[in-house]
């Protein structure tokens, strides 16, 4: 049975949780791969709404068993904070499974971010200030402490007392901030142990079995393609990898086992913190897409930007995602607009380009190129199948599927479960 993989095609927040969700029963694990508790996704179930940040959404559908994958780096007082809270609500969550590989989010790490994005001032990247991109800088520097660092004591002291040495002075000499004590650091971590046991595997190999077993294993991607560390509009980009790529890497599945790559877009455009955005509106029709479309982070509450659909980036995501299926959300929130303009191409100086632009500067420069599409007024949130729906909005999903590149197989015209127009099934 397959690997499928889930990724945004935009720059996050595009409802990745809702597409996890709709295929419910028919995946027998979801896997994190990649970032940590600096995205979220919120999922509608009935009358209740969940917000999750660290846990895959597979957390919610029963059956099905959770899994973070060795990419993520974890904030263990996030992870139990959430747990907890499920727990709270009647959802099981003793099937969820962490891989041992996975980084830990250390106390420092979060200092760090925080008073290095104050220090940049003008220049910073706008982080969520939870230490995660120091904790993969540690990772790729070697002076990082995993999961099953908090099993060895010895271990993990010695590791802490490493990563220590560099930061403490960091910390202190550079932004006169006291950093942490190794006992400090260490105790904090090893509180934790005892209750993290149960959880934690080779999660590699669970995966790697249950494929053999004819399983359907889901990997879905914290972030989105636009924020990917080597394919997104970097420096303004998360540090991790968040395309199709980033799923082997993360789960240990190799990508011989993939045979299908589900991208999210939402039928408008959206970004949180810094960085290029050639949509961007800055009028009555972006405070319209905000308030309409609740467009505010989940993990952050702070206000997303927002803009008109841009085939120019979806049909990039396609590209570098192989993508075999688009998956369209929120179009329900266009309801109203007179007119909706499209992006098929940048002007960048003079020059059209149809594709992203491989200078950073260009993409900086770059001009929205439209085609301006008719609204509709009429109430989509009830369409369950595509002929229900108003023949403008018809047309502008068959507009963008025949930019981006791969086909669109479902669009959500509303938040819950049901709200979805299945015009081909993901399996």
């Amino acid at each position: 049975m397959p690997a499928i993989v889930i990724v945004g095609a935009q720059w996050g927040d595009e409802g990745k949780g809702k597409a996890t969700d709709h295929l419910g029963s028919q995946v027998d694990y979801v896997v994190k791969f990649n970032g940590g508790n600096n995205a979220g996704h919120t999922v509608v179930v009935g009358d209740e709404k969940y917000a999750l940040h660290l846990l895959p959404s597979g957390i919610l559908t029963p059956g099905c068993t959770p899994v973070i994958g060795n990419g993520v780096v974890v904030d263990i007082d996030v992870l139990f904070h959430e747990i907890d809270g499920l727990e709270g609500r009647g959802v099981d969550t003793s099937k969820l499974k962490l891989s041992a590989n996975a980084h830990v989010i250390a106390d420092y790490n979060r200092t760090i971010d925080k008073v290095t994005e104050r220090f940049l001032g003008s220049r910073r990247i706008g982080t969520t200030g939870r230490g995660i991109g120091p904790t993969y800088a540690d990772k790729m520097n070697r002076i990082g402490i995993r999961v099953q660092d908090l099993f060895d004591e010895k271990i993990l002291t010695q590791k802490v007392e490493g990563a220590l040495e560099l930061k403490s002075q960091i910390l202190t000499k550079i932004y006169n901030r006291r950093a942490p004590s190794v006992e400090q650091t260490v105790e904090g971590l090893l509180a934790h142990a005892e209750r993290l046991a149960p959880y934690v595997c080779d999660t590699g190999l669970l995966l790697s079995q249950a494929l053999d077993r004819d399983e359907v294993v889901l990997m879905e991607a914290g972030q989105a393609t636009l924020l990917d560390v080597d394919h997104g509009t970097y420096p303004f980009v998360t540090s991790s990898s968040a395309i199709s790529a980033g799923a082997c890497t993360g789960t240990g599945i190799p990508p011989t086992r993939i045979d299908q790559v589900i991208a999210i877009a939402k039928a408008y455009t959206t970004r949180v913190g810094e960085g290029p955005f050639p949509t961007e509106l800055h009028d009555e029709n972006g405070e319209f897409l905000r308030k309409a479309g609740w467009e505010y982070g989940t993990t952050t509450g702070r206000p997303r930007r927002c803009g008109w659909m841009d085939t120019v980036i979806t049909r990039y995501a396609a590209r570098v995602n192989g993508v075999t299926d688009f998956v369209l959300t929120k179009l329900d929130t266009l309801t109203g607009l007179a007119e909706l303009p499209v992006c098929v191409a940048y002007d960048v100086d003079g020059v059209r380009y149809d594709e992203m632009p491989v200078n950073q500067t260009d993409f900086h420069h770059a001009v929205p190129i439209y085609e301006n599409l008719p609204g509709w007024t009429e109430d989509i949130s009830g369409c369950r199948s595509f002929e229900d729906l108003p023949k403008a909005a018809q047309a502008y999903v068959e507009f963008v599927e025949e930019r981006s590149g791969a086909r669109i197989s479902v669009v959500g015209v509303g938040p819950e479960r049901e709200q979805a127009v299945v015009r081909h099934p993901l399996r």
